[in-house]
């Protein structure tokens, strides 16, 4: 068993002018490619069969529980790479998504914040406050409510144990400076209020429809 790096599902070039092509290039055959390596590297090793017939979205919610001979490294590694297949799988090219909520997901955004706007704006100072390399998340809870929360590192809310709110995310945006240096340099506000226009709201519609049954996102995740 070993994962390999999944295709993009548009081209480097596709989220322009918000995210540049030469960072998504980077962000995604460098920075993303070595996650995979490096969990690849573990489920090679000596500790490997812990992981042992488990999907990637298994291995991060396993992670509080695996030796501490491979924990750190699966937590770091593996939630990279879950993390960066599901930051891909948000996103699409301006004029071919939804850019803004409907239906279920748009009211139970505005029972659980007030608005849309309310969302957005606490989904930002998450993004905006979180100290160093992180993620931020808006995510469904074990009682089927949004919540916003932001990890450090590769950490996700699937890592329950590890995170202090865990939950099933529905998006969740990269906030290390890779991810937005070359264009942004030290904006990261102004990246976060870039990305928007970005975000596909008909997938998060369907990763909210998917958690609020007990099921997971659904992206590739393919295997080598």
């Amino acid at each position: 068993m070993a994962f390999a790096l999944p295709p993009l599902p548009y081209a480097y070039d596709a989220l322009e002018p918000y995210i540049d092509s030469t960072t998504m290039n980077i962000h995604h055959t460098k920075h993303h490619n070595t996650y995979v390596t490096n969990v690849n590297n573990v489920l090679a090793g000596e500790n490997g069969g812990a992981l042992k017939g488990l999907s990637l979205s298994a291995i991060q919610k396993e992670v509080v529980s695996l030796p501490d001979s491979i924990k750190t490294a699966v937590r770091n590694s593996g939630g990279g790479h879950w993390n960066h297949s599901f930051f891909w799988s948000v996103m699409g090219k301006t004029g071919s998504i939804a850019e803004a909520p409907t239906g279920d997901l748009k009211s139970s955004i505005e029972s659980t914040f007030g608005s849309f706007d309310e969302m957005q704006k606490k989904f930002n100072t998450a993004a905006a406050s979180r100290f160093g390399s992180g993620w931020a998340w808006l995510s469904v809870n074990a009682d089927g409510q949004l919540f916003i929360s932001s990890t450090p590192n590769q950490d996700n809310p699937l890592m329950e144990g590890i995170v202090d709110q865990p939950g099933t995310p529905i998006l969740g945006l990269d906030v290390w400076e890779h991810a937005y240096y070359l264009k942004y340099q030290n904006r990261r506000p102004e990246y976060i209020a870039s990305w928007w226009k970005t975000v596909d709201f008909d997938v998060i519609a369907k990763n909210y429809t998917a958690a609020k049954s007990g099921g997971l996102p659904a992206f590739d995740t393919p295997l080598a």
